[in-house]
């Protein structure tokens, strides 16, 4: 069974254990946003850097080798491999943690240009923003499960 959170069983043993809503979406993202800020902040770092040191060693989990690879991030010229390398370290430096897309939604192109504008956010909106597309990765993610 594929796993619907990066290295975090914590969220899905907590909507199991409380009463289900029906929307097994909503119930986790529920759990999520109940969450401490900590534990939010483990869960955002939980999630591999793409086009990174797990794509090349090959430690990313199969989930996301899979969606990296469908967004063409396995296909890197070394331009590119350069550029998300660059775009990688200043997002960590500045927020401390990785950035996070659904990459099912959109291309190589569309990556780099977010992380471009995503550079210039304040902290919070970009921890706000990294737990939505968290929640739109598990929404794909469901849906494949289904």
């Amino acid at each position: 069974m594929t796993a619907l959170f990066e290295h975090s069983p914590w969220v899905e043993a907590r909507a199991d254990a409380a009463p289900s809503s029906g929307d097994r979406h909503a119930d986790l993202m529920a759990v999520v946003h109940a969450a401490s800020a900590e534990e939010q902040l483990a869960l955002i770092r939980a999630h591999p850097e793409l086009a990174g040191k797990a794509a090349i060693d090959r430690t990313l989990t199969e989930t996301s080798a899979a969606e990296q690879a469908s967004a063409g991030l396995d296909r890197l010229t070394p331009a590119e491999f350069a550029r998300f390398h660059e775009l990688n370290a200043a997002y960590r430096t500045r927020f401390g943690f990785p950035f996070i897309i659904c990459v099912r939604l959109t291309d190589k192109a569309g990556i780099l240009a977010a992380m471009e504008h995503r550079l210039t956010r304040d902290s919070e909106t970009e921890r706000a923003e990294a737990i939505a597309q968290i929640g739109e990765i598990v929404r794909l993610r469901l849906g494949d499960a289904a």
